[in-house]
């Protein structure tokens, strides 16, 4: 008789794993609170505007593929990608701008002009963060740790101090850049794990190889496409899915969970539970503090979030012609910002400011004018839940801002709707609206994220960006599919 396994939540991860241990000959059931698949990967739609709510950037779409071709799959029919060619515009606030892309010669053209230090040292740059990547995805992404004992073994600690632990983001960055405007279009792959450049390892630059060296992607008809297209394959392989189906317990006896609670009270039995989402909210909220003596209630307070984040989606009536699919308008002082998110936990007075318009590359996402996806940084929430913002003001603010530098909005809004930090723990269940769960700010929070593996549950499991190996939709698949090996392993 197949063994059963209860997936909590349809995200990305909880997909994968779902996807996986049913190609291994489990029976699984997958419950999610929400009436669509793919977590935080959601598609807005208001009248001719369509707006993927994130993650808007995707890198490594191999893995995406390998995923559904493991399973006796063709990927190409679930989803396909479109690589961009200059894919993020950043602008400074000296005036001056830098187009990053794939195209190592056109990235060094630029730097001769912005900073000549940093041209001669570009190629040493991207051989030393494609080493550092080779060394994660080798030792790191796909392995399994419990505590610090696992990195002891002697291949696994050399590896570890190979990647560069104990140098932060921004110092490794100066290494090889001079000019302190180009500096912060590095330093801000710190926020793709939500984290400050200034604390976050430099282990992280890996992210610089995904983005210059293999691309930036989007999913042709939208990046909500990877998720719909992971929940028809899990379909097919007799994964059953009960959406706007929330689970209020997991009931366990004796350390081990024995069922599902429902919030209609139907209880269902499980010989596995892999719960994806926050892996902070499901201790909290769907297991008794009793159950969980090395996550308690007093462990949960001294936990330091990640960054959250303000989201504004504007329809425009028009096509802005200096937009391109993605962009970033920088702040005058950036470490200023991040010390106002993470140590004072106010929102910046001088933010950041991303937008997203993937009408640039695809029309039929907008075809009456640009779809922006328009986000900055935001602290988590007070641990009184407080939103500590006036969010109407807080939009007028960062439109100001776009218009100071150029780029004037309020006379074609169409379409407008503003997601706040606490709309996000609202809908995704983010512990303080948080985008990461813990902040990766220092060594412990980089590398000993959450275990996969429940400590005091022996037969629950976690996948998702609160867990290893940590944010972003690519190390999300692989925490599912890691799950998804220690289930049947533990057979």
């Amino acid at each position: 008789m197949k063994k059963t396994v209860v997936v909590i939540g349809a995200g990305l991860g909880g997909l994968s794993a779902a996807i996986s241990l049913a190609n291994k000959g489990f029976a699984v059931k997958m419950y999610e609170k929400n009436n669509h698949v793919g977590g935080k990967l959601l598609s807005v739609k208001s009248g001719s505007y369509t707006f993927d709510f994130g993650p808007n950037t995707i890198t490594m779409p191999h893995v995406f593929q390998a995923f559904i071709a493991n399973t006796g799959a063709n990927p190409d029919d679930y989803f396909s990608f479109v690589k961009l060619g200059v894919h993020t515009r950043n602008h400074f606030s000296d005036g001056s701008s830098f187009e990053m892309s794939s195209n190592k010669e056109a990235v060094i053209e630029q730097l001769k002009q912005l900073d000549p230090f940093a041209a001669k040292r570009f190629p040493a740059y991207l051989m030393e963060t494609k080493r550092i990547y080779n060394l994660a995805n080798q030792h790191f992404f796909y392995r399994n740790f419990r505590s610090w004992k696992d990195y002891l073994a002697p291949s696994l600690a050399k590896a570890f101090m190979q990647v560069r632990p104990l140098q932060s983001l921004d110092q490794f960055h100066r290494n090889y850049f001079q000019n302190e405007e180009v500096l912060k279009a590095f330093n801000r792959y710190a926020t793709y794990i939500g984290s400050s450049p200034y604390l976050t390892p430099a282990t992280f630059s890996l992210i610089s190889h995904l983005e210059l060296e293999d691309g930036v992607y989007f999913a042709k008809d939208g990046n909500h496409t990877i998720a719909t297209g992971l929940a028809r394959r899990a379909k097919e392989l007799g994964v059953e899915f009960y959406l706007n189906t929330g689970v209020k317990k997991i009931l366990a006896t004796k350390n081990k969970a024995t069922a599902i609670l429902l919030e209609n009270g139907q209880q269902i039995k499980a010989d596995y539970i892999v719960a994806n989402g926050d892996l902070i909210s499901s201790y909290q909220n769907l297991i008794a503090e009793k159950d969980r003596r090395h996550f308690s209630n007093k462990k949960i307070a001294k936990v330091e979030p990640s960054i959250s984040a303000f989201v504004i989606l504007v329809g425009l009536k028009r096509r802005l012609p200096n937009l391109i699919h993605h962009q970033v308008y920088f702040s005058d002082e950036y470490e200023a910002e991040f010390q106002d998110i993470f140590r004072d936990g106010r929102y910046s007075d001088d933010p950041t400011i991303y937008i997203c318009n993937s009408s640039h590359t695809d029309q039929t996402r907008s075809p009456d004018g640009d779809n922006l996806f328009i986000l900055v940084n935001a602290p988590a929430l007070k641990n009184d839940g407080s939103l500590q913002i006036d969010p109407e003001l807080y939009k007028q603010r960062i439109y100001t801002i776009l218009e100071n530098k150029g780029l004037a909005l309020k006379g074609d809004i169409v379409f407008e709707e503003v997601i706040t930090p606490l709309d996000i723990q609202q809908r995704f269940s983010a512990f303080r609206g948080a985008l990461y769960g813990l902040a990766s700010n220092g060594l412990l929070n980089s590398f000993l994220r959450p275990a996969n593996r429940s400590k005091d549950i022996k037969n629950l499991f976690f996948c998702g960006g609160s867990t290893h190996p940590g944010g972003g939709s690519p190390m999300v698949v692989i925490s599912g599919q890691n799950v998804a090996r220690m289930i049947a392993e533990f057979e």
